[in-house]
């Protein structure tokens, strides 16, 4: 089935709460996870709340990555879109959660742009993991 792009939302909680409220830290670990999924960086943009939290955006070629932390919860709301089959959006996802030393994962995939005659549709895949133990 033909799809224009992919899109998994993630629910990351038990998060390490200094790295998700560490702006910089969390720059470094989206962009190194663009590379890590062979996508094409082309900006980046990342803002500090007070007195915590983080929201961040990576645009590449393929689409986005953003994030928004809650460190007072431990919980980091995740976004990874791409368009086409050339990156690896779960490498990417696989790379932020050991980063944040997530202990819990919710991950919904999201095949956008399916066709259907004249019409565009999306059809939505949803699993848990526990990171920790490594059962799924």
């Amino acid at each position: 089935m033909d799809t224009v792009g992919f899109h998994y939302i993630v629910e990351a909680s038990g998060c390490n709460e200094d790295i998700i409220s560490n702006a910089e830290l969390i720059s470094e670990i989206l962009i190194q996870a663009a590379k890590k999924g062979d996508m094409d960086i082309k900006t980046s943009y990342f803002y500090k709340f007070m007195p915590k939290g983080v929201s961040g955006f990576v645009v590449v070629a393929e689409s986005h990555i953003s994030i928004h932390t809650w460190p007072e919860k431990k919980y980091a709301a995740i976004d990874v879109y791409v368009c086409g089959n050339r990156s690896k959006p779960e490498k990417t996802i696989d790379y932020i959660l050991e980063a944040l030393d997530s202990n819990y994962a919710h991950v919904s995939e999201v095949k956008r742009g399916v066709q259907d005659d004249d019409v565009y549709t999306h059809i939505i895949l949803t699993w848990e993991e526990d990171l920790k133990s490594g059962i799924p």
